[in-house]
């Protein structure tokens, strides 16, 4: 059942290097401006966490829990591409799949 999560931050494009100051290589601002608003219940009351901790994106959905990576070296340098592909990888570990499609994130469990 692919249930819509929350709307994509607009403003996180905002925080990508060079228009705001990043020394960590993988646009942090960034990647916690995406990843806050997918905290949350969908409307079934499953609770659903996304964070990071360094190059960790951590992914909970209900009892669900999986990890990514963001891998500047093997995926790209570019921050999108790899909160893309950590997303993916994390929301696959689950055992759920995660889009991003119309201006939202969906979710299907």
């Amino acid at each position: 059942m692919k249930t819509k999560l929350c709307d994509i931050n607009a403003a996180a494009k905002e925080k990508l290097p060079p228009s705001m100051e990043d020394k960590s290589g993988i646009g942090v601002h960034y990647i916690d401006a995406y990843l806050k608003p997918m905290n949350g219940k969908l409307p079934d009351g499953t609770i659903v966490r996304c964070k990071r901790r360094g190059l960790q994106i951590t992914l909970a959905v209900g009892t669900k829990k999986g990890e990514g990576l963001m891998r500047s070296l093997e995926v790209s340098t570019d921050p999108v591409v790899m909160l893309e592909a950590a997303l993916k990888e994390a929301a696959n570990n689950a055992g759920v799949e995660l889009s991003a499609e119309d201006g939202g994130i969906y979710i299907n469990s």
